[in-house]
């Protein structure tokens, strides 16, 4: 199958999760992950539609970003989903967007330093270690809604990152464990949603999205309130 045609079938089965959600795919964005692909295959997915792009390294995206928005045919938006080193973040505002993994206060307090400097806002996401898992970066969020001194610490970050100037918080992203079956995966997603909700609830403050699901488990995802969906491989195929 082509991209485009890879495209059209992801855009389905969105439709079709948002519809079991009784939700509106529209309210749904699509991150095609191009991380490893060359600019000419990301390309061939801005030309079938796609308009979102995610990377997760710095590096990669330094000479490939500028590469690719000089060819596009239409404006395209990127999204930093990857671990960023604190020394990189000053590499990031220039070619991304949105950035989908500040995973901790010191990231926060960084990027807040450099848009202050630089006079702008940067969109971000917060990310969420909600599996436990101690391979996954996050503000450590596992079992927020039964432990207290987890929660504690949570709303204790989440408040100092809320207060700090040049940074639109958009809502919160998380990753979840790689399973055989992605129903596994729900639990998950569940709580990430959850943890949003009572975060507006506790700070009054509007968080519009939910950063969740990838290849393997974006209809569950979706179903769980998603309204971003990060994916690579049913795209673009295997990582090159």
């Amino acid at each position: 199958m082509t991209i485009a045609e890879n495209i059209l079938q992801v855009r389905e089965t969105i439709a079709s999760a948002a519809a079991r959600a009784h939700r509106d795919p529209a309210e749904i964005t699509l991150v095609a992950v191009s991380k490893t692909h060359p600019v000419s295959m990301i390309l061939e997915a801005a030309e079938a539609g796609a308009q979102h792009f995610g990377e997760n390294r710095v590096e990669e995206a330094t000479n490939k970003i500028p590469d690719v928005n000089r060819q596009a045919s239409v404006p395209l938006t990127w999204h930093m989903i990857g671990h960023i080193q604190s020394r990189k973040a000053r590499d990031v505002p220039p070619l991304f967007q949105v950035v989908h993994s500040v995973d901790s206060l010191k990231l926060a307090e960084k990027f807040s330093r450099l848009m202050v400097e630089q006079g702008g806002k940067l969109d971000i996401l917060l990310e969420m270690n909600v599996s436990g898992e101690e391979s996954k970066s996050g503000l450590v969020a596992v079992n927020w809604s039964s432990n207290l001194g987890v929660r504690e610490q949570v709303w204790n970050e989440v408040a100092q990152i809320l207060a700090l100037p040049g940074l639109n918080i958009r809502g919160l992203m998380t990753m979840a464990p790689i399973v055989e079956n992605m129903e596994q995966a729900r639990p998950v997603f569940a709580s990430l949603a959850a943890l949003r909700q009572a975060l507006i609830e506790a700070f009054k403050v509007d968080m519009p999205d939910l950063s969740m699901g990838m290849t393997d488990d974006y209809p569950i995802a979706i179903e769980e309130g998603a309204t971003m969906v990060r994916v690579g491989r049913a795209i673009f195929g295997q990582r090159q």
